[in-house]
């Protein structure tokens, strides 16, 4: 049996994702598509604009044999902690033969030559870096002008300025210094842009389905040349019952984290430096929602994104020191199940048999946890109990216990 590996957010799942998942079979010759997904918060410090139980019910029907749940505190990282979280536990799940990415370039040796460098930063590399930095430039900006200087060329400025390309890079990093065995492969993204507002004919980006579903009062009927006919039922079943949630859904709450804790105590939390807690505290007055604020704080160093996956950790509670502590122990400690297609159910057993990691797919799993990793889980059903709060306050609806989930079985 040949398993391909994807890393994903599905958000929200679309007809690209879809291409995705056919492509990655076809290029690697893979039987088994197994998907590890971000929960109900994602990487660019915002809850997910769907449940992560509707993300994965979609990737099912559209494909993937399996789904498994990147840890939140992965989930919600900078792109190198992302990164690094997914490809290291689908190399302890023990049965991935290849990862298969979507990149702007298309051009796996470009990603990879770059990749080498960053993780073994020669002297030539390393020296433009460090002065770059002195001089007060911002770790990425940095970072580009050192990779200009030692490959003589302005090239990987345009690879570096691509999301898809710098999360690829990443994980050809986290691959090198993991020393994996997993093969890495590349296709391209078609058609739309990552960044792009306006949809497309047929091939839109989450962004700007993003931007589309949370504008539409009335189920939207052109998303039906956008998601696989699959899912469009799900979509219309759910739509202003269980989705869309946006950041400013957690405006209130993040609000009253920012106002009862002190620079000090906001230091703690992940991607919160002691400059970014103070300019929170100096411009608290002017707070009116989470999205507002994060544009307000906004600077040429600090990134709307950082600034957001700041906020997001102080409200999910998701400390540097933890993190730190996992990423120094075992940096996973379980493989959470989201769910699974039937037919492909004997993956299940081979991840069992071949993975040291539990296969977590049930509450009572919690008991054959370590301290760390029930540590781990305590963040990760917190950060779904807390989404939920958000769908029930928005929509009215039942508050569901993610401790009381089963596995999807399709």
């Amino acid at each position: 049996m040949k398993v391909v590996g994807l890393i994903a957010e599905y958000n929200p799942f679309h007809n690209g994702h879809a291409y995705h998942i056919q492509k990655a079979k076809e290029l690697t010759g893979a039987d088994s598509v197994i998907v590890l997904m971000s929960g109900d918060f994602v990487q660019r410090g915002a809850p997910a604009v769907m449940s992560k139980y509707l993300r994965t019910q979609m990737a099912l029907q559209a494909g993937a044999s399996a789904v498994f749940e990147l840890p939140v505190c992965y989930a919600t990282g900078s792109a190198e902690l992302f990164a690094y979280g997914a490809v290291s536990l689908l190399d302890r799940l023990g049965v991935v033969d290849s990862l298969c990415f979507g990149s702007e370039c298309d051009n796996l040796s470009e990603l990879d030559k770059i990749a080498s460098v960053l993780v073994s930063e020669p002297e030539a590399y390393s020296c433009v870096l460090k002065r770059e930095l002195k001089k007060g430039a911002s770790y990425p900006s940095a970072r580009q002008k050192a990779l200009q200087s030692y490959f003589q060329t302005e090239d990987c400025a345009f690879l570096l300025e691509q999301p898809n390309n710098i999360l690829g890079i990443e994980y050809l990093k986290a691959l090198k210094k993991l020393h994996s065995k997993i093969r890495p492969y590349t296709i391209r993204r078609v058609e739309s842009d990552y960044h792009e507002t306006e949809l497309q004919e047929h091939y839109s980006s989450a962004s700007s389905l993003r931007h589309f579903l949370t504008r539409s009062e009335q189920f939207p009927e052109d998303l039906e040349r956008q998601v696989p006919s699959s899912v469009l039922p799900l979509y219309r079943e759910t739509f202003r019952r269980e989705y869309p949630v946006t950041p400013n859904a957690l405006s209130s709450i993040t609000q009253y984290m920012l106002l009862k804790t002190p620079v000090k105590k906001l230091c703690r939390y992940m991607d919160m430096s002691e400059d970014l807690a103070r300019r929170i505290k100096n411009q608290f007055h002017h707070y009116t929602d989470y999205q507002q604020f994060c544009e307000l704080l906004k600077t040429k160093e600090l990134t709307y994104t950082r600034i957001s996956r700041a906020l997001l950790h102080t409200v999910l509670g998701i400390k540097q020191k933890r993190t730190d502590a996992f990423l120094n122990d075992q940096v996973h400690y379980y493989a959470h199940l989201l769910g699974f297609r039937k037919d492909q159910k004997q993956i299940l057993s081979v991840i069992k048999k071949e993975s040291d990691l539990l296969l977590f797919t049930r509450t009572a799993d919690e008991k054959k946890l370590s301290k760390a990793g029930k540590a781990m889980r305590r963040q990760d059903v917190f950060a779904s109990n807390l989404y939920q709060t958000l769908i029930s306050g928005q929509y009215h609806t039942p508050f569901e216990n993610d401790l009381k989930k089963s596995v999807l079985k399709i």
